[in-house]
């Protein structure tokens, strides 16, 4: 090479870099305000020829003060995205394309109506309601010729089918008799059921083809139309068991379902049917092992439509399994897989061989859409919340960039998977999450960050916490203690009735892990969570002092107090027994009875109205600390449950973290 010639790449080399690092100092922090203009993707739909892809955004209104859904349709080889409603009449979700290609249907509910079925031409026009059921439509699907819809609708209150009078306006006490009788969201539970209905265009009051005390959902039409499958407890103690199973009913029946088909038998949760395209075989999601609920693997099989023994797929994957679809051919089955710190996509045959990771990485897939040759996946990373995509010819490629502009104008955090040892030897994963402008010979804050669940897993996707304490200096540790999901039922299950156990040795090894690393401060640590992430929080700073401040999200602490307060009076019993046989196991596991450790100043935070984990453990734990003189303080959201709705709500818990750790930990 030529001196000139070397000169000219150095040079070109230097502006390179330069241009770079230009670039980088202009982007900014990521700001609570950024946050909250983030648009949520969901529900992606490619059309029956394949040219396009519909999906679903929801934005934050705080000048409203609530969430904002829109529809859209961006063509399958990229470009411009469409969008089919407005945000501002219509709050759209669930959208479905017609079989012949022309409608885009959709659930809307407008102000002060209930959910009704919609359609848009695709040739245009404004959109038209196609269903005026007095109590709403909570679900839909399209019989596979197009004339007819399947609805799921509640049972009607008589309020609702006379609201027009007066008296039927006022408040009306609850009667109650279940054995469940509630549920977050839902409030009380009465004798009000689900049920399937078909709906023809063009008529008024739709056929309803199942009833009975039960609950009816995930219908699925067979290929041919003649048949529906889904999914309902039909057992005679449903409260008291998690035993559904998939049954099938004719549109065209006429005595409302008491003429069913079953066809799985197994006694635990069958879920998520699917029909293979001949419409001999029906796939879905089953749990084999009862007695582990929640902590035991989701495994797949598959099953006569007639009904007959069931087939498992890929039964040595010890992984959880969602969301199967039969191919267009018949010949393969794809799935969603929770594995190791990620949510990826695979296949198998029918016969259950030639399993395959068809669709793998260092993301989060949380759906996707199959039509064809094409998988249209909800794909999420560690520093972009989820997009659509597109997977074909092995080739996978970004569609939407709902988020771009806000987020390429943010600097991003440096995000790594971290493998440790707990103190017993398990192998144990999780994220370091490092601050902005991270320099290895600095000494951070950390703040240790807990997950829900406890079956749940932190994956490699946007994690909007880490990325606002990365923007305000801290390290933040997002860790897969054993209870978490994604890598086998053992490592799960190792926390059935012995919580704040191996969990509490699993994060703090994970805390000493990055000190050891050189970057991580200890004299400067923080901890915190929602719902679990709040329990387990509960049990850190009962345990140790080594944290200078807490937030304690949506947790429970006296858990006797919440037999009969909560809505898991099932799991509660499958793990812990009847609270007045097994006192001693109740208040053994609860971190009330250990509230007089607690030294780290904690901020206790949840809904008043949530009754998955009611307010009722934070108001407990704060009065506590309160009569012994610690530094706690108390908010609760009103009208909010389990998860924040509303965006003020949701701003001003990002603000109170930040001025917590700030003042307790920096």
């Amino acid at each position: 090479m030529s001196s000139k010639m070397l000169k000219f790449f150095s040079f070109t080399f230097l502006f390179l870099i330069y241009f770079e690092s230009s670039s980088q100092e202009t982007k900014k922090a990521i700001a609570i305000d950024d946050l909250m203009k983030l648009k949520s993707v969901s529900n992606p739909q490619i059309s029956p020829d394949g040219k396009w892809v519909a999906y679903t955004t929801s934005e934050a209104n705080l000048k409203k003060d609530k969430a904002e859904t829109q529809l859209w349709m961006i063509s399958s080889q990229g470009g411009e995205a469409i969008p089919m409603t407005s945000k501002e009449f219509y709050s759209a979700k669930e959208p479905r394309w017609s079989p012949d290609n022309k409608y885009l249907s959709f659930i809307a509910k407008q102000p002060d109506e209930k959910a009704q079925v919609w359609i848009l031409n695709r040739n245009g026009g404004d959109a038209q309601q196609l269903t005026k059921i007095k109590q709403g439509v909570s679900g839909y699907e399209w019989a596979p010729d197009g004339k007819r819809l399947l609805l799921s609708i509640k049972d009607p209150k008589p309020e609702e089918l006379t609201a027009d009078k007066e008296d039927d306006k006022k408040a009306k006490p609850v009667i109650i008799d279940r054995l469940q009788f509630k549920k977050d969201y839902e409030g009380y539970l009465d004798r009000y059921r689900t049920h399937l209905y078909i709906f023809t265009p063009g008529d008024s009051i739709p056929v309803q083809i199942t009833s009975g005390d039960f609950d009816d959902k995930s219908p699925v039409w067979s290929p041919d139309g003649k048949s529906i499958a889904f999914v309902s407890n039909r057992t005679d103690n449903q409260d008291g068991n998690s035993n559904t199973d998939i049954w099938i009913v004719s549109p065209d029946n006429k005595d409302k379902g008491k003429t069913l088909r079953q066809v799985t038998t197994n006694p635990n949760a069958d879920n998520a049917p699917a029909w293979s395209p001949d419409g001999k075989s029906i796939v879905h999601t089953t749990i084999i092992d009862a007695k582990a609920m929640w902590y035991a693997t989701q495994k797949m099989a598959i099953t006569p439509a007639l009904g007959g023994p069931h087939k498992l797929l890929v039964e040595s994957l010890d992984r959880n399994i969602n969301k199967p679809k039969f191919s267009n051919d018949g010949k393969l089955i794809y799935f969603l897989i929770e594995e190791n710190g990620t949510s990826i996509i695979g296949s198998v045959g029918t016969s259950g061989e030639n399993f395959e990771r068809v669709i793998q990485g260092d993301f989060s897939i949380g759906d996707y859409s199959l039509n064809g040759s094409m998988i249209a996946p909800l794909l999420g990373k560690s520093n972009q919340p989820y997009e659509v995509y597109t997977f074909e010819n092995n080739e996978i490629k970004k569609l939407t960039s709902v988020n771009d502009e806000i987020l390429d104008k943010a600097q991003k955090p440096v995000i790594e998977k971290i493998h440790f040892k707990s103190e017993d030897g398990t192998d144990i994963e999780g994220f370091v999450v490092k601050p902005l402008g991270f320099n290895p010979k600095t000494k951070y804050p950390v703040i240790l960050w807990l997950h829900g669940g406890p079956v749940s897993q932190y994956e490699f996707d946007f994690n909007d916490s880490a990325q606002l304490f990365a923007a305000n200096g801290y390290v933040t540790l997002l860790i897969n203690p054993r209870g978490s999901s994604g890598y086998g039922q053992p490592f799960s299950e190792a926390l059935f009735a012995d919580w704040g156990n191996k969990d509490y040795q699993d994060v703090m090894a994970g805390v000493d892990y990055v000190i050891a690393q050189g970057y991580a401060d200890p004299n400067r640590l923080g901890v915190g969570g929602w719902s679990y992430g709040g329990i387990l929080t509960n049990y850190v700073i009962t345990k140790t002092k080594r944290f200078k401040g807490a937030v304690s999200g949506a947790s429970e602490s006296l858990y006797r107090a919440n037999y009969g307060h909560d809505h898991y009076q099932l799991t509660w019993e499958l793990e812990l027994g009847l609270p007045w046989e097994n006192a001693e196991g109740w208040e053994k596991l609860s971190p009330f009875n250990d509230v007089e450790k607690i030294t780290t100043p904690t901020l206790w935070m949840g809904g008043s109205d949530d009754w998955n984990v009611p307010i009722l453990n934070s108001e407990q734990m704060y009065q506590a600390m309160k009569r012994l003189g610690r530094e706690t303080l108390l908010v609760v959201y009103p009208g909010e449950s389990h998860g924040l709705e509303r965006p003020s709500f949701i701003k001003d818990r990002y603000e109170r973290y930040i001025k917590w750790f700030d003042s307790h930990i920096k």
